[in-house]
């Protein structure tokens, strides 16, 4: 899974990139409120980590610019100030909760966990579920009832994806993005081999027709059928 931290204190914002990195996410960290807006908006992150206090946009500003945008990710805000007025105002605005720092880790990991659960994301054990499958992101392995299913780095990356967003169509540019990043040398005509090689593998488990195409557009993961 993906987290984005927004947080202006250098020593804080790469203390909490470590701490979600031990938890098996991929961390990415900004500095100034701008470039976490910009961040947030131009990627797909499964949750974010937001300073209320930042240089330029200001925390919660970024939360009303996100919610009217349609951008639902998970989202916990950090206060230096014991002030009801400022965590009434990042609620308001569309935050799912925060921390006042300083804070414990296994507080902000409890919200964390929490947030994910509230959106589906995760289950209460800590893995992601869609009929038969199950992904332990801590331990980055992939299940099919029983039987454990052999995935490469990639198709593991692409399938945590995908049951992340369950439900909802994901562009070709998203999740090649995801997978392999803006700087890639790869085409992103790779997202479609990929696609094919992770079908093959959930098909002996009758889970392949859970990844649908949408033509011209991208991929939606759906585990209920059509009615």
């Amino acid at each position: 899974m993906k987290v984005l931290v927004v947080e202006d204190d250098l020593s804080l914002l790469n203390a909490i990139q470590e701490i979600f990195e031990n938890e098996s996410f991929v961390a990415e960290g900004v500095s100034s409120g701008d470039e976490g807006c910009f961040k947030a908006e131009q990627t797909t992150y499964d949750l974010i980590i937001l300073d209320i206090m930042l240089p330029g946009m200001d925390g919660i500003e970024i939360v009303r610019r996100l919610r009217k945008n349609k951008i639902l990710t998970p989202i916990i805000l950090l206060t230096a100030k014991d002030s009801v007025e400022d965590c009434v105002k990042g609620l308001d605005a569309g935050a799912d909760d925060y921390v006042t720092k300083p804070f414990a880790v296994s507080v902000l990991l409890a919200r964390a966990r929490a947030a994910l659960r509230k959106y589906g994301t995760l289950d209460h054990q800590g893995g992601l579920t869609c009929g038969p499958l199950r992904l332990n992101p801590s331990q980055r392995d992939a299940m099919a009832g029983e039987q454990s299913l052999k995935l490469s780095a990639k198709e593991y990356e692409m399938l945590e994806f995908f049951l992340c967003n369950q439900e909802q169509i994901l562009t070709r540019e998203q999740i090649f993005d995801r997978i392999w990043g803006f700087d890639s040398d790869s085409a992103s005509s790779a997202v479609d081999v990929y696609v094919h090689h992770l079908r093959k593998k959930l098909a002996p488990y009758g889970v392949d027709e859970y990844l649908r195409t949408i033509r011209g557009v991208g991929y939606l993961f759906k585990g209920e059928p059509d009615v």
